[in-house]
């Protein structure tokens, strides 16, 4: 995965709290750089966010900072806000990775789609695993969620977040996008 936002000015980073627990945010002149998800503690979040992030220098979060941090923070206790106005930094992102990360931003909260249903919005049916992949190289977790895209028949799938799927299924349910005692337990 690369370091997106590396290179840009001024990137700074922050900790804070969330329901599903301790998560580290990016951000820089052209936008938010990199969300982390959280990890086994706050120290390993913030070790994860160093490596994925190495110019970037802990602050204090502006007032605008702020607002997102409290927008996340309101999202995962199940308010229906979509963040879909946050500007994001992809950097070094392809155009398909950007193309597919717009679709994504779109499912608002509560909803899901597949791969395959992603890939065909994009009009080629047969992306369906390059999809996946944008989605494992999405930097900015939670404000671009990927974790609302499935796997067909709606599997969950890989998340490669800290937790791995039953951080996604967590953040689902948060969502109300699915009750994980319906969900099956192990792709078959």
């Amino acid at each position: 995965m690369g370091h997106w936002g590396e290179g840009t000015r001024a990137v700074q980073s922050v900790l804070f709290e969330t329901a599903i627990g301790t998560c580290g945010l990016v951000w820089g002149p052209a936008g938010i750089a990199a969300v982390a998800l959280p990890e086994r503690a706050p120290q390993a979040t913030a070790a994860h966010l160093a490596r994925r992030m190495p110019h970037a220098r802990p602050a204090d979060p502006s007032p605008e900072i702020k607002q997102v941090i409290a927008r996340i923070q309101g999202l995962m206790t199940g308010k229906g806000d979509d963040l879909a106005d946050i500007v994001l930094d992809f950097g070094q992102a392809s155009d398909f990775q950007r193309a597919a990360y717009g679709l994504v931003r779109a499912i608002p909260p509560g909803e899901t789609r597949t791969y395959g249903e992603v890939a065909r919005a994009l009009g080629d049916p047969m992306s369906a695993r390059a999809v996946g992949e944008a989605m494992g190289r999405n930097p900015c977790p939670i404000i671009m969620p990927c974790h609302r895209v499935l796997g067909a028949d709606g599997k969950v799938g890989g998340f490669s977040a800290p937790g791995g799927a039953a951080t996604k299924l967590k953040m689902l349910e948060i969502e109300g996008a699915i009750s994980v005692d319906r969900l099956p337990l192990f792709d078959r």
